[in-house]
């Protein structure tokens, strides 16, 4: 049976970290709609020319955009048996449009909402550098993912400052995640598949709190393997 584990928080609270290593423990399929949406961009395709100056000035891309993207994604053979949802959804139409399918494939969800205080993630987010070629992320000022050099680790890349990683880009980012994002948590506790949880802490920690509310929730049984960087 397919599962779906939907990770909800502001930008710069570990999505990415989380959603990687719960990919690896219990083997679903990691869907990062920012991850896909950089790639279009990246390669010049005409949804990533219709996203991105919206993702540059911190702004929502379009719903329908995004749920295209998303759509096409969990068609893919990796997803067989679930999905985490790392940055998605992140207004009510996406929620919506979800749960519907959720619903009609009978695939049951979990919702994990990471919260940290704003002034921690403006911080973190100027300090964060990633690989242009494989989208991993990394950070001044996290020990789980340092920078050795200025070059990615994996793919001996130059490491690059995001466009969106600016103190008022960040700003407005938190702003609209305030406004169109945070009501989601409301969405989920009402359905009762919300668990929240701390993401002031280290990942490893983080990742620990998930795996239980995820093994406790949904039965799933973990290979604990960690590694992986921030968000």
């Amino acid at each position: 049976m397919k599962t779906a584990i939907i990770l909800l928080g502001p930008p710069g609270a570990g999505k990415g970290t989380q959603a990687r290593l719960l990919s690896e423990s219990f083997h679903l399929a990691h869907i990062s709609t920012g991850d896909m949406l950089r790639t279009a961009i990246k390669d010049g395709t005409e949804e990533g020319g219709q996203a991105k100056a919206f993702i540059e000035a911190g702004l929502l891309v379009r719903d329908e955009l995004v749920e295209a993207l998303v759509k096409e994604r969990v068609s893919q053979p990796d997803c067989e048996y679930g999905f985490i949802f790392d940055g998605y959804p992140r207004t009510l139409i996406q929620a919506d449009t979800l749960q519907k399918y959720l619903e009609h494939d009978y695939i049951p969800a979990l919702t994990i909402g990471i919260s940290i205080p704003d002034e921690v993630l403006i911080a973190r987010l100027g300090s964060r550098w990633m690989c242009p070629n494989c989208n991993r992320t990394f950070s001044e000022r996290l020990s789980s993912s340092p920078i050795k050099s200025l070059s990615c680790d994996k793919c001996d890349v130059r490491l690059i400052n995001r466009a969106d990683d600016t103190v008022e880009v960040v700003s407005a980012r938190l702003k609209i995640y305030g406004e169109q994002t945070a009501p989601l948590i409301q969405y989920y506790q009402e359905r009762g598949t919300y668990v929240p949880v701390d993401g002031d802490q280290q990942p490893a920690k983080i990742f620990y709190a998930i795996r239980d509310a995820v093994k406790e929730r949904m039965g799933f049984v973990s290979t604990e393997k960690i590694k992986g960087s921030a968000e």
